[in-house]
């Protein structure tokens, strides 16, 4: 799809913003490019130019972090439930869905996710329950994840229910955006959702997206990012009722 001079220019600076989010508290690329931008543009539009830059990204998160395959090992199960869902629901939903709709689950997974980060903390996870622990977020995550490119509740709550730590949490989130999103760009691909031209417009989005992951990084070291990550979500809760409001004007 083509976008004039202007909107080019305010998709690179929403993947800035987004990647700098990223950089700084290890999550969010996906929800803050996606909300942003569904403000602007189709929301299909939206989600097929955000899943080359989350692949990259999260390329690069992974290898910053390290252990990949330990990291498979420890969720396959989320992993396999993720990326079966991802694929059903983008091949055979998504594409059907009306745009209304696509917007109205957008903005509440967006305000679902504000609302219990900031307010909620799932009770800790028992290690002998982490296996089903990991069915039900995969299943949930691939659900979510197929409809609107957007799996981090899910996921989110199962890591902190596992009370992993700060570097873990960041391993296993890379982990798995990355590989969540190759059934996603599957299914975008095979539906006709995403074009070439989205790839290569992809492909430029992100230069932004990973320099605002250096920024984030050094903000990381400097800000108080307890404060910070709040800040976030109430961007993303005001963004996700704005789409609400949307999609039933």
């Amino acid at each position: 799809m083509g976008f004039d001079s202007g909107t080019l220019v305010l998709i690179c600076l929403i993947f800035l913003i987004a990647g700098t989010i990223k950089g700084t508290v290890g999550i969010g690329l996906p929800t803050a490019a996606i909300g942003l931008m569904s403000q602007l543009i189709d929301p299909r539009a939206a989600i097929a130019l955000v899943i080359v830059p989350s692949l990259i990204s999260n390329a690069w998160q992974i290898f910053r972090a390290g252990d990949f395959l330990g990291a498979v090992r420890r969720y396959w199960r989320f992993l396999v439930c993720l990326v079966a869902l991802i694929l059903v629901v983008s091949l055979t939903i998504t594409s059907q869905v009306e745009t209304s709709t696509l917007v109205l689950a957008l903005g509440l997974v967006i305000v679902g996710f504000s609302v219990m980060s900031l307010a909620w903390r799932p009770p800790a996870l028992h290690p002998r329950h982490d296996g089903a622990g990991q069915v039900v977020a995969g299943t949930l995550a691939g659900t979510l994840g197929g409809l609107t490119a957007i799996w981090a509740p899910p996921m989110v709550v199962y890591l902190t229910a596992r009370e992993t730590e700060k570097d873990e949490f960041v391993r296993a989130t890379g982990v798995m955006i990355f590989v969540g999103t190759l059934p996603l760009l599957t299914g975008f691909l095979s539906t006709g959702m995403m074009q070439v031209s989205d790839i290569l417009v992809g492909v430029l989005v992100t230069i932004p997206a990973l320099l605002g992951f250096q920024i984030g990084e050094r903000l990381r070291r400097i800000l108080d990012t307890g404060r910070f990550r709040v800040a976030v979500l109430v961007v993303f809760l005001l963004l996700g009722l704005n789409l609400i409001r949307r999609s039933f004007v």
